[in-house]
């Protein structure tokens, strides 16, 4: 599956749930009220901003946002709700593309991350969000913590959720620290006409994404296991993960 295939124009028209999911107020409003504190008056750069969900609110909320974005569908979905001059968008590939500027913050939600399928593609994705940050600036990573201990021996897949109208199936390549994620939506009142969408990632564990943090120059300042700071245990499964750029130095 190439990004073109998978991140297509069925893909970002089935993105938006409004009110719901990744769009529901207790989901998205503490990811904006954090972010809007991370960039302490300063404009943000969001990588991978697809249809908006927070950039949108974030520029609401007076913070100047910058995107890079490798789908076309998903960018012309941003654009029926904000223009050009509300939230410009570079279309391009996260770890390598750069747009004009400096920033305070840099972000990625939602387990973005996980998309760029190689460790290299991973730290270049790091040193890319480093390139843009001003000094003291921060760059924030939300990812979900590797579920290996859910994985039956000599097993390779597991359901993570089931409802009547939904099913999440995994499937792991334990030795590539490959997963893919596989979902299934259907009529709940016939159980016929099933929709599948597959994404392909690459896990990262928390330790690693600190190296990848340390290579390109930056320090883990906090983790948390969500948005409203939630203490980070070996049970959480999910992680809000804020590193810092060095400060200037002082003047003597």
């Amino acid at each position: 599956m190439t990004d073109d295939e998978i991140w297509d124009t069925r893909a970002a028209q089935a993105y938006d749930t409004p009110g719901t999911g990744m769009f529901a107020p207790e989901v998205l409003g503490p990811t904006v009220d954090r972010l809007v504190e991370l960039a302490s008056g300063g404009s943000a750069l969001e990588l991978a901003v697809g249809t908006g969900r927070v950039a949108v609110p974030l520029a609401e909320r007076g913070v100047p946002v910058t995107g890079i974005e490798l789908s076309q569908p998903m960018l012309d979905r941003l654009r029926t709700k904000v223009d050009e001059n509300t939230v410009p968008v570079v279309l391009g590939d996260m770890a390598t593309t750069r747009v004009p500027g400096e920033f305070t913050l840099v972000y990625l939600v939602f387990n973005t991350i996980s998309n760029l399928l190689t460790q290299a593609e991973q730290v270049a994705c790091f040193r890319n969000a480093a390139r843009h940050l001003a000094p003291g600036g921060c760059f924030v990573v939300e990812l979900w913590v590797p579920e290996l201990r859910r994985l039956p021996p000599g097993q390779q897949a597991m359901v993570w959720e089931s409802t009547p109208s939904y099913v999440g199936l995994d499937t792991y390549d334990v030795l590539h620290q490959h997963v893919v994620s596989h979902h299934f939506r259907f009529d709940p009142d016939s159980g016929r006409e099933a929709t599948l969408f597959r994404s392909p990632h690459r896990y990262i564990w928390p330790a690693e994404l600190d190296l990848m943090a340390q290579l390109a120059g930056l320090t883990l300042a906090s983790r948390h296991a969500d948005w409203t700071g939630t203490p980070f245990t070996a049970d959480s499964r999910s992680h809000v993960s804020v590193y810092r750029t060095e400060d200037p130095a002082p003047k003597v």
